[in-house]
């Protein structure tokens, strides 16, 4: 029924020559939703230029830790415990992703927890793009209630058939996004690429024992509650204001994060914090500058920072600032 159903979105004669000439539809199941979780089961699906099939690739993962909701994606220890860790399948993943855009539902979190795992690894994925499905539905203008992954597959006539599982989420999305990238060629539509940075460093906490208590799946599963606090010791410096583009950072400036970094977030929190400056968890008129890699992303923090004017820098620049950060006055 889906190709009755995308009869009228079948592929121009004309493709759009800066469409990319690969995709790689991914799908990861973890142990959780935080930045030391784990991944548990991958799947990828391989699509040439125009969205057809080539080839699929699934594996189960050893997180070497608690599975976390099994309720949710049905893996138990037991089954896991004989599953490769991820550096035993990191060689085949990669050749899986290489050359080829990542296309996956919320992207960012699917990519992150892909960059985390490399990086415990000491390699790299071999991506440098990324597509999220939701931002491909919003730049199409789908008429959809939500962007559940159900929903969209709903939309095209696609048949769910173990949600939480990682190889039917990806062979769902594949078939889902086909007819989205023939749409998007035959308006003309611009595809909603984002850079992919692998993470340069990363440091992990320690090994958690988390149980399965809580219910309900990952709303009540607190996956970063084991985790040492936080916590920061207050700035000891006075907010002297804004970062003025051209000038140097001061000690007592409020700094904000927000979005995907290469260094791991916390290894830049630590080294601003570090610097002397105040390390800020959300934007106010008070906030004197927000370091982001996507400043035309959506995110409540660009949303506000744009109202306020609130100077915003990549993470790039802001490290060059950082190596000179200004003593405060007194």
């Amino acid at each position: 029924m889906l190709e009755d159903r995308t009869t009228a979105l079948s592929s121009p004669t004309e493709w759009p020559a800066a469409y990319p000439q690969g995709y790689a539809v991914v799908d990861v199941e973890t142990t959780g939703l935080a930045r030391d979780d784990r991944i548990i089961s991958a799947a990828v699906y391989r699509l040439d230029a125009r969205g057809e099939v080539e080839d699929h690739w699934y594996t189960l993962v050893n997180p070497e830790r608690d599975p976390g909701p099994v309720w949710i994606h049905g893996l138990t220890s037991e089954v896991l415990e004989g599953a490769p860790l991820f550096r035993d399948v990191a060689e085949e993943f990669a050749a899986r992703l290489a050359g080829r855009v990542l296309v996956a539902h919320n992207a960012v979190f699917d990519w992150q927890m892909i960059a985390r795992e490399y990086a415990r690894a000491e390699s790299e994925a071999p991506v440098r793009q990324r597509l999220c499905t939701i931002a491909l539905s919003k730049e199409l203008g789908l008429p959809l209630p939500n962007h559940k992954l159900e929903t969209l597959a709903a939309h095209f006539g696609v048949v769910q058939q173990r949600a939480h599982h990682a190889l039917d989420d990806a062979r769902v999305l594949a078939e889902a996004f086909r007819p989205s990238l023939r749409a998007a060629a035959a308006s003309g539509a611009r595809l909603p690429l984002q850079e992919c940075r692998p993470l340069t460093e990363w440091r992990d906490g320690p090994a958690p024992l988390i149980g399965r208590q809580a219910q309900g799946g990952y709303g009540g599963y607190r996956p970063g509650s084991w985790r040492p606090s936080r916590k920061r010791p207050a700035c000891p410096y006075p907010n002297p204001g804004r970062y003025e583009e051209g000038k140097r950072l001061k000690q007592g400036m409020r700094i904000a994060f927000s979005g995907d970094t290469s260094v791991d977030r916390e290894l830049l929190e630590d080294r601003a914090t570090e610097a002397g400056l105040h390390v800020a968890t959300s934007i106010s008129r008070l906030t004197s500058l927000l370091v982001t890699n996507d400043p035309e992303s959506g995110t409540s923090k660009v949303v506000k920072a744009r109202q306020f004017g609130t100077p915003v820098v990549d993470e790039a620049a802001f490290g060059q600032l950082l190596a000179d950060v200004e003593p405060a006055d007194g």
